[in-house]
């Protein structure tokens, strides 16, 4: 039983996951500062207020708080456009520039051609299939 949960916390993929929720801990931690102490004061700037927070709408006895979600809205944008311009296009760019410098095996020819009606044959052939022809060995 011991064995097994070893073998299941040893396996790459999950030490890669751990890895990844830390490092995203982490890197929310930053996003969290840009927000509050960049993009916030920008928008205090030019709105007046530190956040679209004091949106609101009501409706009934109850509050739509509009500017909550546009809030949510934009510190998801930023997520993702630093994880796509930060993570994404220099991972693509690197693996590009790899697989330029690998070239594929050239695979070995399995046909040849008939000397007399230039028909495809299998390398062992000894007579053409289609003249009937000998033909020499490769």
């Amino acid at each position: 039983m011991l064995k097994g949960f070893r073998d299941f916390i040893l396996r790459g993929n999950v030490v890669d996951l751990a890895v990844a929720v830390v490092v995203g801990a982490a890197f929310t931690a930053i996003v969290n500062s840009f927000v509050t102490n960049i993009l916030n004061p920008l928008i205090a700037a030019t709105v007046g207020k530190p956040n679209f927070g004091y949106i609101l709408f009501h409706l009934g006895k109850g509050e739509i708080k509009m500017g909550e979600f546009l809030n949510a809205t934009i510190y998801f944008v930023i997520v993702a456009a630093v994880v796509y311009f930060g993570v994404v296009m220099p991972m693509t760019w690197f693996l590009q520039r790899v697989k330029r410098g690998e070239a594929a095996p050239a695979a070995a020819p399995v046909t040849k051609k008939c000397p007399e009606c230039l028909s495809e044959i299998p390398l062992e052939a000894r007579r053409c299939a289609h003249c009937t022809q000998p033909v020499p060995a490769v």
